[in-house]
């Protein structure tokens, strides 16, 4: 008899996961701004994805606090909310990841490598110390080796940790910023606008500590068309 864990394959965590690796569209909004932007470098182009990511977790967190103050929607409204921005920050944190890695160069092909990376970009510092420690590599810079050469049963194996992590993570950040978005008067929408931005902030570390700098120039498919 099988029983359903937490980081199993069916758990509603891995579901939330893949669900948003699947509809992350990060190489299309690479492709998109660089196309607006012809003559950023491949660091302004990053930089151009780090402060669109932020303020749109920002938004995000605050639109929810906000609908709590209305009489009209009140809190029961907002858990619902609550839950729906859990999936939209999940979806554009994967859409950030994907396009930082489009500028690396670093084509992200299947749902296990990009879950890998962006249970460990939700996790900061911490999920590139886990990653690091589980495949041998150095704690810095590690998504290129891990995401191009690894055979996927260790892709799976370290998945499987940074769920476990990722739970309680949740569960202590996540929680508490829940809460507090549900204040009343105004102050669950700044509670909420500045404690998704600095989740999303974890996420840009988590993402440079996968990737490091940025690299000289692009690869061929970012060049603008002649």
């Amino acid at each position: 008899m099988s029983t359903t864990t937490a980081t199993s394959p069916g758990s509603p965590l891995e579901r939330l996961l893949d669900r948003a690796v699947r509809r992350s569209k990060g190489h299309e909004v690479a492709l998109e701004l660089r196309q607006e932007h012809p003559g950023a470098t491949p660091a302004e182009l990053i930089g151009l994805l780090e402060r669109r990511y932020l303020r749109r977790s920002a938004l995000l967190g605050g639109g929810v606090g906000a609908a709590a103050t209305v009489p009209a929607v009140g809190t029961g409204t907002a858990v619902v909310l609550t839950a729906g921005q859990v999936a939209s920050f999940l979806i554009s944190s994967a859409t950030f990841a994907m396009a930082v890695a489009t500028v690396h160069g670093v084509e992200v092909d299947d749902v296990e490598r990009r879950r890998t990376l962006l249970a460990a970009s939700l996790l900061g510092e911490e999920g590139a110390e886990i990653v690091s420690g589980q495949v041998g590599l150095g704690t810095l810079y590690w998504a290129r080796t891990l995401l191009t050469k690894l055979p996927i049963g260790r892709i799976r194996a370290v998945n499987k940790l940074l769920a476990r992590r990722l739970m309680r993570f949740g569960f202590a950040r996540g929680g508490a910023l829940a809460l507090g978005r549900l204040v009343p008067f105004g102050v669950g929408a700044v509670i909420g606008y500045v404690g998704t931005r600095g989740m999303g902030q974890n996420v840009v570390d988590g993402v440079h500590e996968a990737f490091g700098p940025p690299p000289a120039r692009f690869t061929a498919d970012l060049e603008p068309a002649r």
